[in-house]
């Protein structure tokens, strides 16, 4: 099934793409929207420019309640779109009531190794609330553990290595076309 054929069957359902931080999402993200001629959206650019503050700064001066209603919010306001690839935060499956959101399109869990989280993070885990320069590590193995059960109510799961954005977008669209031709799929 070729990407036109993809996108019609779609029918503008949002792709959300879900993950750990530095899984690979927003990166993704801009190619298969491209692919399927759909628009991308970073959910965690788009809390920043309706805040005006950073991700970072909303951690630290509000905390992560506020920024989890802020996120739900945001994914709720995306959910009444269509044709839309978005690159979610990583927390984004922690609150059910997003969950009722999100299911309403197709969900995407990229999902690379331990490792290679480790390797795309400890350049930048300054940038991330959740994550410490010095305990990274175990901050991650942490987060990893939390999450690992709500990643897995996806409809989809990618795992992925050492691959290009590129090449993590064409995994997704193969993976999603065999999906959409397998009888009694629930996606």
């Amino acid at each position: 099934m070729n990407s036109n054929e993809l996108s019609h069957i779609l029918g503008g359902r949002i792709i959300y793409l879900v993950g750990m931080m530095g899984s690979g999402k927003s990166s993704t993200g801009p190619y298969l929207a491209k692919s399927l001629g759909y628009s991308f959206i970073d959910q965690d650019d788009l809390i920043e420019k309706v805040t005006k503050l950073s991700i970072e700064e909303i951690f630290q001066q509000e905390g992560e309640s506020v920024f989890r209603s802020i996120e739900t919010q945001v994914i709720k306001e995306i959910g009444t779109r269509h044709s839309l690839v978005v690159a979610t935060g990583g927390g984004v499956v922690t609150c059910i009531e997003n969950w009722g959101i999100l299911h309403q399109g197709i969900v995407i869990w990229i999902n690379p190794s331990r490792d290679n989280l480790i390797e795309r993070l400890k350049d930048d885990s300054y940038k991330r609330p959740l994550l410490g320069r010095d305990t990274l590590i175990p901050s991650l193995d942490k987060l990893i553990k939390e999450r690992h059960c709500f990643y897995s109510e996806s409809d989809l799961n990618i795992s992925v290595n050492k691959e290009t954005p590129e090449e993590v977008a064409q995994l997704i669209l193969k993976e999603l076309s065999v999906k959409l031709h397998t009888k009694n799929s629930h996606l």
